[in-house]
């Protein structure tokens, strides 16, 4: 059984890199609209119409990559909002509550297979444009945390570095896209016991590779990162 996986993951991985070959990676880093905001540089505020745009999992060897959208309510801004990663497990509970209810919410998942096939940047970014294009109201500004603006609404689009920390309207996309992601790894932790999903959510820790190595890929690891790529490219053991 050990064998049959692992020549399926194999196929897998070759399969992908053959049609990576024939896609294309979209590029904003030459877009003439492009506009990135620095620490110190003036952001808007909360307002109707200006949507916040974050991801989890761009990092792990495992998982999906999940991107929220969040157009914050300025009359009903939760408090406490702030970059997802700064806050505990608990105060990120409690905030998810209040941001669905309180503001237009709306999230999207790229899969491994995506991320396979076209790269991580590229995944990402369609993600990221997939859930704002289902925010139940049409954003007029967009606030992109990081350095890339959205394919297809360069001119809406705002690239923020370190935006999760610095808008809340960033920081509530951060928020609800680190516990939509989490909630996830926690269910695969079920599905495919033995990896410990629920403590590392799939991110490259000593323990997720030592059990990586003993168990070999299962078919939520991204194929095209190192770790996993080393592994099926070794010769399958007898």
């Amino acid at each position: 059984m050990e064998k049959t996986n692992n020549l399926a993951l194999t196929r897998r991985f070759w399969r992908i890199r053959f049609m990576a070959r024939h896609l294309s990676t979209p590029d904003t880093s030459r877009d003439l609209f492009r506009d990135i905001r620095r620490k110190g540089d003036p952001l808007p505020g909360v307002e109707t119409g200006l949507a916040g745009v974050d991801e989890a999992g761009r990092g792990p060897i495992a998982g999906p990559v999940v991107s929220a959208a969040v157009i914050l309510d300025p009359e009903r801004v939760p408090e406490g909002l702030d970059d997802s990663k700064a806050l505990s497990a608990q105060r990120r509970d409690e905030l998810f509550a209040l941001i669905c209810a309180r503001a237009d919410v709306a999230v999207a998942i790229a899969c491994v297979d995506r991320i396979a096939v076209t790269d991580i940047r590229a995944a990402t970014l369609w993600s990221m444009t997939r859930a704002v294009g289902a925010l139940a109201t049409p954003p007029e500004t967009i606030l992109v945390d990081g350095r890339d603006v959205l394919p297809g609404r360069e001119t809406a689009s705002i690239a923020v570095i370190g935006g999760d920390a610095r808008h809340p309207a960033i920081a509530a996309a951060s928020i609800i896209a680190k516990v939509t992601r989490d909630r996830i790894m926690c269910r695969a932790d079920d599905a495919f016991p033995g990896y410990g999903f629920a403590s590392h959510k799939g991110y490259g820790t000593a323990a997720h590779l030592a059990n990586l190595r003993r168990l070999g890929p299962c078919p939520l690891h991204r194929v095209t990162f190192a770790p996993v790529a080393r592994l099926l490219r070794q010769p399958p053991r007898d």
